[in-house]
């Protein structure tokens, strides 16, 4: 999935997000406010996971249309 895919489903995705990275917050996620970027940044921070991981990890959650 890539940056613009996942800006607008951003809604439809929160709640997934939160049930992988259960670190991530409401307030993390609002802050974000679609920003895919920021929200990698921000999982970063909370799990230490590398930026690629975090990109494979929302693609096997939210399937990879980049095919």
């Amino acid at each position: 999935m890539n940056r613009l895919q996942m800006e607008g489903k951003w809604q439809q995705a929160r709640g997934r997000m939160k049930e992988a990275w259960g670190a991530l917050t409401d307030d993390d996620i609002d802050r974000a406010d679609g920003n895919w970027d920021q929200l990698v940044g921000t999982i970063r921070e909370k799990t230490g996971e590398t930026t690629e991981a975090i990109q494979e990890r929302a693609d096997e959650i939210f399937g990879s249309d980049d095919d």
